[in-house]
C-alpha cells in the first residue's frame, strides 16, 4: 500500500469537510447488515425502519459473516454452533433475518432486501458481484457527485461495500459510509473486531479508497451502549411484535451457546448486553448523540493495527456517546411515541 494518499486534486480537506458535515433533514440511506450474527443488528434495523420521517431506508443488504476464524478461541462451544457457519450461510441467514424484521414491523420488503456476497474478497482488489453490490452502485448513482449523499450504513464486515467501490470508483463522490468497528484510530491495540477482521482486504480498501467515512469505534465508544434485562422488560417487551421479538433475542441470545452461557441461568439474574449497532442509527438521527471530530484516516496493517501515514484524507471519528438519550430515542421509536 502507498505511504501517502493518492486522490484527485479536487478532493481536498475542504471537500472532505463538506462531505462529512453532520446530516440535516431527512436522510436517504441503505443498510448493510449481518443481521443473524447476534442481536444488535435487529435493534438498529428496527429503529431505522421506525423513523420514516427522518430516514428513507432505500434498501437493506445482507452481509456475509462467520465466527469460524475464532473457533480455536472458543473450545467450550458446540462444534455445530450456528455462528461457525460458512460466510455464505451467514449471509443467507442474515437475508432471512432482515425479512423477518420487516414482517414484524408490518412493512413490505419486496424490492428492498438484497442478498450480498457469499464470501469474503478472494484477493486484494478483487471484488465480488452480488445483487446487493449491483443495487448499491445503481442507488448511489441516483445521487449527483457533490450533492446530498447516499449514506451507506455498515453494521457488519464491509465486503459488499468494498466490492461496490472497486467496481464503481465513481460512487466515492456520491456516498458517505457510516461504519462501526474496532478501536479509535489513535489506539495501539490489535483490532480484534468482528466487523473489521473477517474480511481484512475489504476493511483496508474501505480506508484506502478515499470514500468519505464516518468511523464509530466499538471499543470503547459503542461499548457504552449496554441495555439491561430490566430495561428490556420495562421498555421493549411490550412494544408489539417487534418489541416481543427483541426481548426474545435478548433472553435467548444466539451467541450464548458459543460462549458457554446457559440461558436459564443468565435470565435468572441481572445481566446486560452491548447493542453495538444502534450507534450508526443514532449518529444519523442526531449527530449530537455521538460526538465526533475530523481526523486523518489511518491505514490498516495486515497485523490489524492502525498505521498513521502522511497525506491521508480526512474522516469523521466518534469519541463518545450520549447513552441515555440514544436509548430514550430508541424506546420512543419502538413504542411509537414522540421522544
Amino acid at each position: 500500500m502507498p505511504d501517502t494518499d493518492a486522490r484527485p486534486d479536487h478532493r481536498t480537506d475542504d471537500w472532505y469537510l463538506a462531505r462529512l458535515a453532520p446530516p440535516q433533514g431527512r436522510v436517504r440511506c441503505v443498510i448493510d447488515t449481518d443481521a443473524a450474527n447476534e442481536i444488535d443488528d435487529q435493534f438498529a434495523l428496527a429503529w431505522a425502519l421506525r423513523e420514516p420521517a427522518r430516514l428513507e431506508v432505500a434498501a437493506v443488504y445482507a452481509a456475509p459473516f462467520s465466527f469460524a476464524h475464532r473457533r480455536a478461541l472458543l473450545p467450550q462451544a458446540p462444534a455445530d454452533a450456528a455462528p461457525f457457519n460458512p460466510p455464505a450461510e451467514g449471509m443467507a441467514r442474515s437475508h432471512d433475518e432482515i425479512i423477518k424484521v420487516y414482517e414484524l414491523l408490518e412493512l413490505l420488503h419486496e424490492g428492498r432486501v438484497f442478498r450480498g456476497s457469499a464470501g469474503y474478497l478472494p484477493a486484494q482488489g478483487e471484488p465480488l458481484r452480488s445483487e446487493a453490490v449491483d443495487h448499491l452502485i445503481a442507488t448511489a448513482r441516483e445521487h449527483a457527485p457533490g450533492g446530498a449523499p447516499l449514506y451507506v450504513v455498515a453494521l457488519g464486515c464491509v465486503t459488499n461495500i468494498a466490492s461496490a467501490l472497486l467496481l464503481a470508483p465513481d460512487i466515492v463522490e456520491r456516498i458517505v459510509v457510516v461504519w462501526t468497528s474496532g478501536y479509535p484510530s489513535h489506539a495501539p491495540h490489535i483490532n480484534h473486531s468482528f466487523n473489521l477482521e473477517q474480511d481484512l482486504w475489504a476493511s483496508q480498501w474501505l480506508l484506502d479508497s478515499g470514500v468519505p467515512h464516518v468511523y464509530l469505534p466499538g471499543y470503547h465508544v459503542g461499548a457504552q451502549l449496554r441495555l439491561s434485562l430490566a430495561e428490556m422488560e420495562r421498555y421493549v417487551k411490550g412494544c408489539g411484535a417487534m418489541g416481543g421479538y427483541l426481548h426474545h433475542l435478548f433472553t435467548h441470545n444466539p451467541l450464548w451457546p458459543m460462549l458457554g452461557v446457559d440461558a436459564a441461568t443468565a435470565n435468572a439474574q441481572p445481566h446486560s448486553w452491548v447493542i453495538w449497532d444502534v450507534i450508526n442509527i443514532a449518529w444519523l438521527l442526531n449527530p449530537g448523540w455521538v460526538p465526533s471530530e475530523l481526523v486523518r484516516t489511518p491505514a490498516l496493517g495486515d497485523d490489524l493495527r492502525w498505521q498513521a501515514r502522511a497525506g491521508r484524507h480526512l474522516m469523521r471519528e466518534a469519541h463518545g456517546v450520549q447513552r441515555d438519550a440514544i436509548f430514550q430515542g430508541f424506546f420512543a421509536a419502538l413504542s411509537g411515541r414522540t421522544p
